[in-house]
């Protein structure tokens, strides 16, 4: 939490972190400054009404205290004194929510059938504007340029979120000339402490890693105090979560876990596990078992149901293509007419399928994270998708305070960094 407002914001409610904290608000460099519109050492926000992600009933009618990027007070506005020399906002008939901590986001955006272009400085912006004030970007194309840019943010030097920068991926043979292709457990175990050393603050293991490589890079992450997390197909969800895995990508899309006769350290097809699940119960047995598998070893799993979302018939339009270059948005628009077209695609079954999936996961008590994935065909645009997300989350029968607790408490949680934050805006 900073006292800074940034111009960029562009969400209906002020955001901030829950809980008390230590962080100092860095200080800001030329570049960042035009963005701001309020920078003082002491700000009120009064008449409030709060919500602060962990799922409780809101707030109301609240005064919260802002000192030098530090959450000095929250309590009622009828008996909450604001300090002498405070900027005061007058919030009545607005809420504050946490900041988005948003767990599978990219820097990079498709440009043609396999091929993704960078763009760190209008995604960061894009991810901030939206609301999202701490990132973890789900894989990495561009090597140290997320690492350079995660300490630029966090130096007040660049406009953005705090990033939890991953390493480039963690993958055996892939078809990406941008992913370095793992030799041997002992090379996977190399990789991690190369790019642990380089700055990186997590890993993502990829479709193609097997099972010996999995678990030397997850002991060498954990060696280090970092986690890994994982689009996996070679390995399936059951394996990953006995070798130790932090959490796992796309809630249960990609899970190989319910194909039958699958080879050991060999990803099925392409599209990973989803074949399988088409016609699958997610009150059965098997998945209940899995479920209970994940909790029991301590596994997160991430939803990204926005991605899915651009490649089902029947879902709305995505929001926010206007900021798209032009050739980009027709690419979108015309993906987008094919899919509504294709009325037997197996994603009209398996995105409420996935969803009563991850419903199930969290109503049982695993810890399900939230993210967009601007990836597939395009159309997750940053900031747009990630309020996109909260939503379908919402579609999928969570209440809205869960929502949010899934957007921000929950993110915060898997990260360590509950009690704290250190990003810069609210």
């Amino acid at each position: 939490m900073s006292t800074t407002t940034f111009r960029a914001l562009g969400v209906p409610a002020l955001l901030l972190v829950p809980t008390l904290l230590t962080a100092q608000r860095p200080t800001l460099s030329a570049t960042v400054k035009p963005y701001v519109a309020v920078d003082t050492p002491v700000v009120a926000l009064t008449h409030v009404r709060v919500i602060d992600g962990t799922g409780t009933a809101p707030k109301e009618d609240q005064t919260l205290i802002i000192r030098d990027g530090n959450i000095a007070l929250l309590g009622a506005a009828r008996s909450t004194r604001v300090p002498e020399g405070a900027q005061v906002m007058d919030l009545t008939g607005k809420s504050v929510i946490p900041g988005l901590v948003m767990m599978h986001e990219h820097l990079y955006y498709p440009t043609g059938p396999g091929v993704y272009g960078a763009d760190y400085v209008s995604f960061s912006r894009l991810y901030l504007a939206g609301g999202v004030t701490s990132m973890r970007t789900g894989g990495n194309v561009g090597g140290y340029a997320d690492l350079n840019l995660a300490a630029a943010i966090k130096a007040g030097n660049q406009v953005g979120p705090w990033i939890d920068a991953t390493a480039p991926y963690v993958n055996g043979p892939s078809p990406f000339t941008q992913m370095y292709a793992l030799k041997d457990s002992a090379d996977a175990r190399r990789f991690v402490a190369f790019w642990a050393d380089a700055g990186a603050t997590s890993f993502k293991a990829y479709m193609n890693i097997t099972r010996a490589e999995l678990a030397a890079a997850v002991n060498e992450a954990h060696k280090r105090g970092l986690k890994i997390t994982g689009h996996l197909c070679s390995v399936t969800y059951r394996e990953a979560a006995e070798l130790g895995i932090d959490d796992l990508e796309h809630g249960f899309f990609v899970a190989t876990d319910f194909i039958q006769g699958k080879q050991p350290d060999v990803c099925p097809a392409p599209t990973g596990g989803m074949p399988a699940l088409v016609g699958f119960d997610a009150k059965s047995p098997e998945f209940t078992s899995l479920v209970q598998h994940l909790i029991s070893h301590h596994v997160a799993v991430t939803s990204t149901l926005t991605v899915f979302e651009t490649i089902t018939p029947g879902q709305p339009a995505t929001s926010g293509t206007d900021v798209l270059d032009p050739l980009l948005k027709t690419q979108y628009d015309q993906l987008y007419t094919r899919v509504q077209q294709n009325t037997a695609s197996p994603f009209a079954k398996l995105l409420p399928l996935d969803r009563a999936m991850e419903l199930a996961f969290f109503r049982a008590g695993g810890l399900l994270l939230a993210g967009t994935d601007p990836t597939g065909g395009g159309g997750v645009i940053p900031g747009y998708s990630d309020q996109r997300q909260a939503e379908l989350l919402v579609e999928s029968g969570l209440t809205p305070l869960e929502a949010i607790k899934v957007c921000t408490l929950n993110g915060a949680t898997y990260l360590g960094r509950r009690a704290r934050s250190e990003g810069p805006a609210f």
